[in-house]
């Protein structure tokens, strides 16, 4: 059986792979070896890729589940990926001590039945803008700790939180907040060392901040270009480390001084 960090390694070109850094460039459709040049060509066509759910071309099963998640991923990293829509084999971490959901114990899975559980129990449709923000926010936590693939997991998230505000009166602006805020915000959304239940408190305002008033869709059709746009630039276009540089806040200080889990990869991802 391949050790975790074989498993890791395996993502990667091995020519491309540096085994301090545990970086490389991802194994991907294009046969692209250089990180810089695949780093454009997976954003474009993922782009591509978001416009035809956003517009209603591609239109994907709304059951809000682990199935909906994937189906998400699939079809946006479809070109890029071997493993699109599969969850990831691997731990991730992403600036805190606190790593993603467990992919060993099934936490992948539980995270994202409770995302299904808190989707269906809200009535989405009476919900004024300080209760869309609690509740979304609430959602995107949940999804954001499950984080069940290797890359992409904040592109595929903002779809299936724009899928959530189709029930509701409200659309998500991501542009309204900058990537430091939206990535301090998640990166401090994770449950407490030993703990399960994700704190979505920071998220609340932002989820608050981005939600626009869905308006009428006129003859040409909803602003698919910008709506992308926006949510693309939310996703996690850098690393965490450097959209919050100019921000920092104090974490609290259990995740701040714990260790991480030994013999764990400590391994990061785009999203």
């Amino acid at each position: 059986m391949a050790s975790e960090g074989e498993l890791w390694a395996g993502y990667f070109y091995p020519e491309t792979y540096d085994p301090n850094r545990m970086q490389g460039t991802l194994r991907n459709r294009f046969g692209e070896r250089d990180q810089g040049t695949l780093n454009k060509l997976e954003y474009g066509s993922s782009a591509d890729r978001q416009r035809e759910l956003m517009s209603g071309e591609v239109e994907l099963p709304r059951t809000y589940d682990a199935d909906h998640v994937r189906s998400i991923h699939r079809h946006l990293f479809q070109d890029v990926y071997d493993w699109a829509g599969e969850y990831r084999t691997v731990p991730i971490f992403k600036g805190t001590p606190v790593g993603f959901a467990d992919v060993k114990n099934g936490d992948v899975d539980r995270y994202l039945s409770d995302v299904h559980r808190l989707v269906e129990a809200t009535p989405w449709d009476r919900l004024d803008r300080a209760d869309f923000g609690e509740r979304a926010a609430t959602v995107f936590a949940y999804l954001n700790q499950a984080h069940p693939f290797r890359e992409g997991n904040g592109r595929t998230s903002k779809v299936f939180m724009e899928h959530v505000a189709e029930r509701s009166r409200f659309t998500l602006d991501y542009d309204r907040v900058s990537p430091a805020e939206w990535n301090e915000a998640s990166k401090w959304s994770g449950p407490d060392l030993m703990a399960y239940e994700p704190h979505p408190g920071d998220l609340v305002k932002v989820f608050r901040a981005i939600a626009a008033d869905r308006g009428p869709v006129t003859a040409a059709g909803p602003d698919t270009t910008s709506q992308t746009r926006s949510a693309l630039s939310a996703s996690y276009p850098r690393s965490a480390t450097k959209a919050t540089r100019k921000t920092p806040r104090s974490a609290p200080q259990a995740r701040r001084s714990s260790p991480t889990t030994p013999g764990r990869s400590q391994g990061t991802e785009r999203d």
